[in-house]
Order: structure tokens, then sequence, then C-alpha cells
């Protein structure tokens, strides 16, 4: 892996990383200004580590770990660095598995936000499912189906793979659900600030689900992720204490985010079936999907406030 391919896999993650943690941030933002100074910044700075250590660096590390069990705890970590003919090998085996299980994820997060989520129109076809709600589960099924019947034939444990990438969905769907309903209770008064500190970790938690295993579409090297993510997660932290109420006006940024989250499973997917994807595309789509829609928001935001001149 030369210093490019290191340098744009690591700008990748980390825009990647900060675009899926959008509403994780605005939820973060909203709690905290209900707390203490004391209780704000114990939160930015330790809920930093947690974020960054804990739940983005350990979780990668784990799911290498457990899908590579021989490498071992430690070699989980540097295996991608390592010029041992048997390690690489091993990674290569377990890839499939990985990949079609995140893939699988991903696109069912995307089809699940354009057929049931509340959102800010970016692109015409998107009123158009938003109409046709009921078939989310018909549609994610079918894929389901397909995506294990063809890795089947190739290797049962990919099959495997999308079948766990599905359930994985359907579980922190549920967390995701229960913590945006936990948020009204937050922000009652009467809540200590430990009690709100906990549960914005556990929030926190839930919400980066997407971004480790988006992650793995760009490497499977579990420093590359931690670095990424981890500066990702950092940018979050100065979004949620002074940028959030700009970062909402510009409308269409989760489009570009749940884009990039398609093609990234596309892209797994593909991976997982043997197809040659090249190391840069995951960041190159990435960057492109970001970019087309905060210009779109740019031009968005710039005509409201022409109008308001007017």
């Amino acid at each position: 892996m030369n210093i490019f391919t290191i340098i744009i896999t690591i700008g990748g993650l980390c825009l990647f990383e900060v675009i899926s943690s959008i509403d994780n941030a605005i939820i973060n933002a909203e709690v905290l200004s209900t707390m203490k100074p004391k209780g704000r910044k114990w939160f930015l700075f330790w809920g930093l580590l947690i974020a960054v250590f804990v739940v983005r660096g350990l979780l990668p590390w784990i799911i290498v770990w457990v899908t590579n069990p021989s490498l071992g705890f430690i070699g989980s970590l540097t295996a991608t660095f390592s010029s041992d003919p048997s390690v690489k090998d091993s990674i290569e085996k377990s890839a499939p598995l990985l990949l079609a299980g995140g893939g699988i994820f991903l696109i069912f997060l995307f089809f699940h936000w354009l057929f049931l989520e509340a959102k800010n129109f970016g692109l015409r076809h998107e009123r158009f499912f938003m109409r046709q709600g009921v078939w989310f589960y018909a549609v994610v099924s079918i894929i389901l189906c397909v995506t294990v019947y063809f890795a089947m034939k190739i290797n049962p444990m990919m099959a495997f793979g999308a079948v766990i990438g599905s359930t994985a969905f359907f579980i922190t769907h549920g967390f995701k659900q229960n913590a945006e309903k936990g948020e009204k209770e937050l922000m009652k008064e009467g809540l200590s600030d430990i009690s709100k500190i906990l549960y914005l970790e556990v929030i926190d938690a839930t919400f980066s689900i997407d971004g480790v295993l988006g992650a793995f579409a760009f490497t499977l090297s579990v420093p590359l992720i931690l670095i990424g993510n981890g500066i990702g997660a950092f940018v979050v932290r100065q979004l949620t204490v002074g940028n959030v109420d700009r970062i909402k006006k510009y409308i269409f940024l989760k489009n570009g985010a749940m884009y990039s989250i398609l093609f990234l499973g596309m892209i797994m997917l593909a991976d997982s079936f043997g197809f040659d994807i090249p190391s840069w595309l995951s960041p190159v789509i990435t960057f492109a999907s970001v970019a087309y829609f905060w210009f779109k928001s740019k031009k968005h935001l710039q005509d409201v406030e022409s109008a308001q001149v007017l």
C-alpha cells in the first residue's frame, strides 16, 4: 500500500465518518444544551476518547479478529501490514464473509432511508419511493434472497455473512428507533447530567455501527480505520460544540451520506463476489457524492437567503 493510497483512504474514512454521524451530532448538541458546563466538558473530552478508542477502534478490531480467529487478537491488528503469506491468505479467505455482511447492512440502510425515513428531497425519484414505503421489506428481502442464492454457489460462509448483515441491520435499527425516542426524555431538565452522558454514549455506540461497517469498503486495515474514523469522530465533536446549526442549513448533506452508503454497500458486495475493485474507488465515490449534495445544499441556502432579502 503506497502513501497516496493510505492518504486517500484515511481522507475517505474521515469524510464518511463525519457525514454518517451528522444525525448523531445533532442529537448530542441538543441534549448537551440542557446540561451544565461541567457535564458538557466531561462528555466532549472523555466521550471522544470512548468514541475513538473503544467503539471506533475496538469494534473493527474485534470484527477482523472474529472473522480471522487463527490470527489472534494482536495479529488481527497488524495483519494487513504483514508480509507472511499465511496471514495474507487468512485475510483473503475471510474477507468475503465480512464484505458480504457489511454490504448487505449498508444497502438495507440506504433503502430504509429511501422508502421510510422523512427527508429533504434532493432528487426527483426520492419523492416517488417515499410514497411506496410499504415495499421496503419486499425489496430488501428480495435483495437478501438473491445475494444468498448466488453466494451459496461460491462460499456458504459468504451467504451466512449476508444473513448476519441483515440481522445486524434490524437489531441496530431497533436500537436507533429507541434512541430517537429516548432523546425526548433526555431533554427533560429532571434527569441528571450523568444519566444523560451515559445515554449519549449508548446512542453514539449505536450510530457508530454504520461508520465502522462502511469503513471496510475502504480497507481491511484496522490501524487505518482507527486513524480515519478517529479523526472523523473528532470533527463530529467539533461540529457538536459550535457548528451544528449551520450544518443543519445544508439540508441535502444527509442525502449525500445515504447515496455514498449505497455505493459503498454495492462495492463491498461486488468485492465479496470476487470483482476487482480498485482501492481508490470508495474514497472517490464518497467525496463525489458528498460534494454534489453539498453544492446542491449551498445553492438552496443561497436561494433561501436571496428570497428573504427580497
